[in-house]
């Protein structure tokens, strides 16, 4: 295996507790196009969490016309996820806390210098600059080695979509190889997996030591591997890839 040289972390729910602050936006304008096409399911944030955690709202829109058999023109789809991003970038400028145990990580890399360190997300550049920023975190990433599937690519695109990895790898410089990957969610674990990067699964932003068990495996059966449900144990699992 090639030298880890650069290490590429999820945000949502993996540098930022920002999921469930981002879904309750989501469930007030989902519920909002069901109601227009006078389709009676309702969704909370917590429902739609647990089936499109992992993709940004656009993916969301897609899977609940495919679901419920409705559809929306391109211009109504953009509306939608233009409202959706102003709601939860406030939010997250209002609530949003690092996750339990990755500044001192983050720190320490940083501190080390071993490892260029990017962030590679599903959601929209605003949201992500917005959660990092919030948490002061941008000061460890450089402005440009923050990606988004919704705003980086030429064509937007979600998790489990490989094409955010693949360019970040090429913006940065780097074979999928001389990376490693750190997801909290099915969709994201694929989405590196499929571009061919090592991919460490983090499960200590689920509620509860059943939900983590249920979730390592999750990731493990997308391709993870190692596994942790603290990010003090990352310095291993990273160790763990490296002597592979």
């Amino acid at each position: 295996m090639p030298k880890i040289t650069q290490l590429l972390f999820d945000c949502d729910n993996t540098l930022v507790l920002s999921e469930e602050l981002a879904f309750e936006a989501c469930a007030e304008l989902s519920n909002e196009m069901l109601e227009k096409h006078s389709i009676s399911d309702r969704y909370t944030g917590p429902d739609l969490m647990t089936t499109f955690v992992g993709q940004n709202f656009r993916g969301v829109v897609v899977g609940l016309q495919k679901k419920h058999g409705f559809s929306l023109s391109d211009s109504e789809v953009d509306t939608y996820v233009s409202r959706e991003l102003g709601k939860v970038i406030e939010t997250l400028e209002a609530k949003a806390e690092p996750c339990v145990g990755v500044m001192p990580v983050l720190e320490q890399l940083d501190k080390s210098k071993e490892y260029g360190m990017a962030v590679v997300s599903s959601s929209a550049l605003s949201r992500v600059q917005a959660s990092v920023k919030k948490v002061d975190q941008e000061k460890f990433f450089p402005p440009d080695h923050i990606f988004s599937a919704a705003t980086s690519l030429p064509v937007p695109t979600t998790k489990p979509d490989p094409a955010i990895y693949v360019h970040a790898c090429k913006v940065i410089g780097k074979e999928p190889g001389e990376c490693v990957a750190v997801e909290d969610s099915r969709s994201g674990t694929l989405s590196a997996v499929r571009a061919g990067i090592p991919t460490v699964g983090y499960v200590g932003s689920y509620g509860g030591a059943i939900k983590q068990k249920e979730m390592a495996e999750v990731l493990k059966e997308a391709g993870a591997k190692p596994i942790m449900d603290d990010w003090s144990q990352f310095m291993d699992c990273l160790a763990k890839i490296e002597a592979m």
